[in-house]
């Protein structure tokens, strides 16, 4: 697992980057650079391109023009592979929970019993300890949740892209996930994630990118933004307002 942040943290830069479907342009950011070593979250309306970028950054989608960099270096496998992905809806294999975490374990060419003990470790860290045999497709939603979570950070990736991991789940469980995100962002792995819940942002982000129609209209510092916010868009999708 990932030590303790004590060093300079890595870059993640989008730059000039468009995608456009039929004519319109549904994601148009000409600069975004994220270097901070606290969780990044992404926010604006719907169909603003919150999980577009998201995408773009885990490099998923090609775009149609621009590039994302890792400290200076276009996007590639090696990149890629130092990363993982959750999405709004948990995808889990039709096994066991402790299997769907030794998959993983086990690409890692890691031997059984460095792969068993890890497993007991991530169950503890997820609070599905006792759940280990039971199938993953029987599992709630806030524990099915928690599995991807930890299926994800059994790679030990150095970026972790999370889209809405909790839209769908009760405060309990929410809380359960914040926990383990605040975790993971304390031994180093970088968190960069889609919200549409400003308590969250509030309780989770250092930084913050807002968006709206496909552009980042503001980023920087969590508080700045959320209680100083500079465009009109971010002030008024903060106070509750429509923003199209």
């Amino acid at each position: 697992m990932r030590d303790l942040v004590n060093e300079m943290t890595s870059c993640l830069s989008v730059d000039g980057v468009r995608i456009t479907r039929k004519g319109k342009a549904l994601l148009d950011v000409e600069h975004l650079s994220m270097d901070g070593p606290g969780p990044t979250l992404i926010l604006g309306p719907n169909g603003s391109g919150k999980s577009l970028l998201l995408r773009c950054l885990h490099g998923l989608i090609v775009p149609d023009r621009g590039q994302v960099r890792q400290d200076g270096v276009v996007l590639n496998a090696e990149h890629k592979a130092r990363q993982a992905m959750v999405f709004q809806q948990p995808v889990l294999l039709r096994r066991s929970v402790a299997a769907n975490l030794d998959f993983v374990l086990k690409r890692q060419g890691l031997s059984r019993s460095a792969r068993k003990a890890r497993i007991e470790e991530l169950l503890t860290e997820g609070g599905l300890d006792g759940k280990a045999r039971q199938s993953a497709r029987s599992l709630s939603g806030g524990e099915a949740q928690r599995l991807a979570i930890l299926r994800a950070l059994a790679l030990d990736p150095e970026t972790l892209f999370l889209d809405e991991p909790t839209s769908a789940l009760d405060p309990s469980a929410t809380q359960m996930i914040e926990r383990m995100i605040l975790r993971a962002s304390t031994r180093g792995v970088r968190i960069v994630m889609v919200t549409h819940d400003i308590g969250q942002a509030r309780r989770l982000a250092a930084d913050i990118v807002m968006m709206q129609g496909g552009h980042v209209v503001e980023h920087g510092a969590a508080k700045q933004i959320l209680d100083a916010p500079e465009s009109d868009a971010s002030r008024r999708y903060l106070a509750g307002g429509l923003v199209t």
